[in-house]
């Protein structure tokens, strides 16, 4: 991201060991809830956007995806980022053309992101005006979603 951007602290980890695990195991129970398979690809997928420490391009999840190195087929990647956007584990950060998952627990819920444009991290929160909005629109227009992506620099970032 930015050049002068130096700070090392971890301030926005990824998940992993225990966290990680139960986090997979509740989206596991979430798509028997709903009929869908957690398959082998869309899991791994989830995975690396549950482990990551911030946005991830779909290249990056490509080159990451196998166990020993071997990169996935991009279509694999591909439907599995789909199918995760679709039951609510990921967002999909429009201006960074980047993944991330959701930390909301994604069930019909309005995303709205603020990334620091010196480390390139993105946190999640329900914006308050999702609800007037859908409410507001146009006589027989259903609005799908909303997104609102807003951009300065995380706590850590102007401190460093």
């Amino acid at each position: 991201m930015g050049a002068d951007c130096h700070h090392e602290d971890g301030v926005h980890p990824g998940l992993a060991g225990p966290v990680l695990a139960d986090a997979l195991v509740l989206a596991e129970r979430r798509c028997a809830a709903t009929q869908e398979r957690l398959t082998a690809p869309r899991r791994r997928v989830l995975e690396l956007l549950l482990e990551s420490d911030g946005p991830q391009k779909a290249y990056d999840l490509i080159a990451a995806f196998g166990a020993h190195g071997e990169p996935a087929k991009p279509p694999t990647v591909y439907r599995a980022l789909e199918f995760l956007e679709r039951l609510g584990f990921a967002h999909r950060i429009e201006s960074l053309n980047a993944y991330v998952p959701c930390r909301l627990d994604g069930q019909g819920h309005r995303a709205a992101f603020v990334i620091c444009e010196c480390c390139g991290a993105a946190e999640e929160f329900e914006p308050d005006f999702a609800t007037q909005l859908a409410a507001a629109a146009p006589s027989g227009y259903a609005v799908r979603s909303v997104t609102l992506e807003a951009r300065g620099l995380c706590p850590a970032c102007q401190a460093g």
